[in-house]
């Protein structure tokens, strides 16, 4: 019996640890083609769009996180499942920042459009990820919730 309760964890934590290292891959990609227009600006003197800032600061919290929550105990936090729909909302707004501006353009051979035209996509696929992993940490967290008897509350069912 407690071996296929340890087997039943490693799994999930497989599952999770597979989630979280895709979010964290594609994280980087997303720091990495926003940051080439951060730097442009910085050589040429001029402020950061605050668009792009943003998606290297909610790439960097996703990467971060993804980082952590790879993490054995981390994922045994009651309300992971929070943080994880909060990223997702994150990468929604992303998406739809950049989608705006950029799904319609056409790029005309011009590279710099053409990657941003890439980058939407990213922001969508990591939207979607982020969407799985709050969907999965909240099922995981029902799922296994300490729950009380119904009704003297003093047992752990």
């Amino acid at each position: 019996m407690a071996f296929g309760a340890g087997l039943t964890s490693s799994k999930s934590y497989l599952f999770f640890s597979t989630l979280h290292f895709l979010a964290f891959v594609m994280a980087l990609t997303v720091c990495g083609l926003y940051g080439v227009e951060l730097d442009r600006a910085r050589k040429a003197d001029k402020y950061a769009d605050a668009n792009w800032v943003f998606a290297v600061v909610v790439g960097g919290l996703s990467a971060l996180s993804s980082i952590l929550f790879c993490i054995p105990f981390i994922l045994r936090f009651a309300f992971k499942w929070v943080w994880d729909l909060i990223l997702f909302i994150l990468w929604t707004a992303v998406f739809g920042v950049f989608a705006g501006v950029y799904i319609h353009e056409n790029p005309e051979g011009n590279n710099d459009i053409r990657r941003m035209k890439h980058a939407v996509w990213v922001d969508l696929v990591n939207m979607l990820l982020w969407l799985v992993i709050a969907v999965s940490a909240f099922a995981y967290w029902f799922k296994h919730r300490e729950t009380r008897s119904r009704f003297t509350s003093r047992a752990i069912v």
